[in-house]
């Protein structure tokens, strides 16, 4: 029996890491155990997720409260647009 050539054995190992990353994936998303995905609305000019399973505390930054945000006339002169 003849030896694949190096070209069609690159092409096989791709398509077998390729299939082994996707059914990673799905095991992922199936195993995430979340059974409210969420939907993004939009209202106003702001897009929002309602529902989903993500919740405030796992995200790494709280927003901030606009009447204790800085005046931007003292705020580092660095970070202006």
């Amino acid at each position: 029996m003849a030896q694949p050539s190096t070209g069609a054995l690159s092409l096989l190992t791709g398509a077998v890491m390729a299939a082994a990353l996707s059914g990673a994936a799905v095991l992922a998303v199936l195993g995430s155990g979340c059974d409210d995905p969420g939907t993004y609305t939009e209202h106003d000019g702001v897009v929002e997720l309602i529902g989903g399973c993500l919740h405030p505390s796992d995200l790494p930054i709280t927003p901030q409260d606009p009447a204790n945000t800085p005046d931007p006339g003292t705020a580092d002169p660095s970070l202006a647009r």
